[in-house]
C-alpha cells in the first residue's frame, strides 16, 4: 500500500534516542536512530549494503556506525566511510539513506521523502508537550493494525460512550453540536456539550462533581497522521479558560502496512506537581489504550482481511464525517505525490 512520503512523521520520543544503536522500522523501511558524540539525533538505513545485515548489530565508534557482520562503516550521510578489506576501496554503492531529522519539543520528526523538500517549518506544534503550566505524561505502543484505522478512532469519538464507558461515558455526548472544519492539509472535529454531567473521569478532581458542566472535546489532524486532541470541564456560562482540561498527544507512523507507532500524551493543566493525579492520567492512559482501543483496532484489522476499508463498502453513520473526510485528503495528498499530473483539490468548509 502507498504511503505519503514528502512529509513529517514522528519516528520517536527524544528520550529514546540515545549513544544507543535504536533501530525502528517506517513506512516499511529499516531506520537506525543514535546520537553523535555533540548530542545531535541523527537518522541512517538500518540494512548494510553488502550483505543486508541490520546495522544496529554492531557498534558506535565515534559518529560511525560499524557494521558487526563484516565490519564496514558509515558516517551520518549514510556514506561507507571504511571498507577494513583487501585494497580498502570502497564501492560508489556502498552507502545507505540518510534522513533528514527535526527534533522540537520532545519529538524527533522524520523526512521520510525526498530530502531536498524537507522544510521543517511544515511540522505541526506540540509545543505544549513542554510547556511548564502543564504536566505531560506520555508513552508509545506498537499495534497490530493499519494506521488509518487508527486515526479513524480518533477522528470519530463517539466510541467513547461505549469502548471507554467506564471513564468516558456521558449521556448527551452523542447528540452533541458537532463541526468539522477543513483547512488545507488540517482538519478539526469539534465538540461541545453544554450544561451537562461531568464524564467520570474528570470527577476526581472537581470542586463539585455535581454540578453541571460544560464539556467539550475538539481534535485537531494534520496529514498524515498527528492529531491534538482537547478535552475540558468548565462550570457552565464561564470561559473554557477557567475549566480544567487535558491536551492529548496522539501521532501515529506506520511501521508496516498492518502495523502502526502509535505515540500518545496527555497533558493536564491542574494538580501539576500531585503524583495522585500522575498514576490516575498512567492508569487510564493503560486501561483507555492498550486494553481497550489496542485490541478492538486489531480485532478490526484481523477481521477486514485487509487494508483497503472502501473494498468492503462499509456503512457509514453521520458519526463518520471527520474520519471519512480524512480518509478522502489523504487519498488526495498520496495521489498527487505518485502522479505529479494530479494536485490535490480541497474544498474548504463544506
Amino acid at each position: 500500500m502507498a504511503f505519503l512520503r514528502n512529509t513529517w512523521y514522528v519516528g520517536a520520543w527524544a528520550c529514546e534516542i540515545t549513544r544507543e544503536l535504536t533501530p525502528r522500522t517506517l513506512l516499511g523501511e529499516p531506520v537506525l536512530f543514535y546520537r553523535k558524540e555533540n548530542g545531535e539525533a541523527t537518522a541512517i538505513g538500518n540494512r548494510c549494503p553488502h550483505r543486508f545485515a541490520p546495522l544496529h548489530l554492531g557498534k558506535l565508534v565515534g559518529d560511525v556506525v560499524e557494521c558487526g557482520y563484516h565490519g564496514l562503516k558509515f558516517d551520518c550521510t549514510g556514506s561507507c566511510v571504511e571498507n577494513p578489506h583487501g585494497d580498502h576501496k570502497i564501492p560508489s554503492a556502498a552507502r545507505v539513506k540518510a534522513y533528514p531529522l527535526v527534533e522540537q519539543h520532545g519529538l524527533v520528526w522524520i523526512w521520510m521523502g525526498k530530502p531536498e523538500l524537507a522544510n521543517p517549518a511544515d511540522i505541526p506544534d506540540y509545543s505544549h508537550l513542554v510547556d511548564p503550566r502543564l504536566k505531560t505524561i506520555g508513552d508509545l505502543m506498537l499495534q497490530q493494525a493499519h494506521y488509518e484505522l487508527v486515526v479513524d478512532n480518533l477522528m470519530d469519538l463517539t466510541h467513547v460512550n461505549y469502548l471507554h464507558a467506564p471513564y468516558q461515558k456521558n449521556d448527551d455526548f452523542l447528540a452533541a453540536k458537532h463541526e468539522v472544519v477543513q483547512q488545507g492539509r488540517m482538519l478539526d472535529s469539534l465538540r461541545s456539550i453544554p450544561s451537562t454531567t461531568a464524564p467520570p473521569s474528570f470527577v476526581p478532581f472537581l470542586d463539585d462533581p455535581a454540578a453541571p458542566v460544560d464539556y467539550w472535546l475538539n481534535i485537531r489532524w494534520h496529514a498524515p497522521g498527528a492529531c491534538q486532541l482537547e478535552v475540558g470541564v468548565v462550570p457552565v456560562g464561564r470561559p473554557r479558560a477557567e475549566g480544567i482540561r487535558r491536551q492529548g498527544t496522539h501521532i501515529v507512523t506506520p511501521e508496516t502496512d498492518t502495523t502502526t507507532h502509535y505515540f500518545y500524551a496527555s497533558s493536564r493543566n491542574y494538580l501539576l506537581d500531585d503524583p495522585k493525579a500522575d498514576l490516575e492520567t498512567r492508569n487510564w492512559q493503560q486501561v483507555g489504550f492498550h486494553e481497550q482501543d489496542k485490541p478492538m483496532l486489531e480485532a478490526v484489522q484481523k477481521m477486514m482481511g485487509t487494508t483497503d476499508l472502501d473494498s468492503l463498502k462499509p456503512v457509514l453513520l453521520a458519526s463518520d464525517v471527520a474520519a471519512v473526510r480524512v480518509r478522502r485528503m489523504m487519498k488526495e495528498l498520496i495521489k498527487a505525490e505518485t502522479e505529479p499530473q494530479a494536485q490535490p483539490i480541497f474544498v474548504l468548509n463544506k
